[in-house]
């Protein structure tokens, strides 16, 4: 399997390249979109808590599906350490497509290569796109956990590009 390009070609909130066809419309939906990595996306028990938890993009961003994921993991491995009674929510889901244009390298590659004709690229993942402000993450929980949660949201902020605050309801 091919190694991932890094998250910092893909971190940039840009208009993407899209196909649009009249004639064809068949031509532009993007085939053979890999699915999203993300196991769950609510995760505890639904009832009545306390406080509310959130954690906050602070810039326009993209985040890949597998970033999400880790994030996602990190918090529910630290609260269901300490936790017995909470609610998870990942708020975003990913539905921008990645494409790549994968160019061979070795000896005799210029042979069988078309270089930059055709060069659409193939699907390789998916991203949620956020904007500043916007709530990735949700923790509920009782009064008494509230730092346990809060430290859960930070570990999460780690595993994720840029910079996240998190906000107390």
């Amino acid at each position: 399997m091919a190694k991932l390009r890094p998250a910092k070609c893909y971190r940039k909130v840009e208009r993407p390249y899209t196909r649009q066809s009249r004639k064809k419309p068949k031509k532009g939906y993007v085939k053979g979109v890999p699915g999203p990595r993300i196991a769950q996306f609510e995760m505890g028990t639904k009832k009545d808590y306390d406080k509310k938890l959130f954690l906050v993009s602070e810039n326009n961003i993209q985040i890949r599906h597998n970033a999400l994921e880790s994030a996602r993991m990190a918090i529910v491995k630290h609260i269901e350490k300490n936790i017995k009674e909470y609610f998870i929510k990942l708020r975003v889901y990913p539905h921008q497509v990645f494409r790549e244009n994968p160019l061979a390298t070795g000896a005799g590659a210029d042979r069988f290569q078309q270089g930059m004709r055709m060069s659409f690229g193939k699907p390789i993942g998916t991203a949620a796109r956020l904007k500043k402000g916007q709530k990735i993450f949700e923790v509920r929980v009782n009064e008494g956990a509230v730092s346990i949660a809060k430290d859960a949201l930070k570990r999460a902020s780690h595993k994720l590009p840029l910079k996240y605050k998190i906000v107390i309801e």
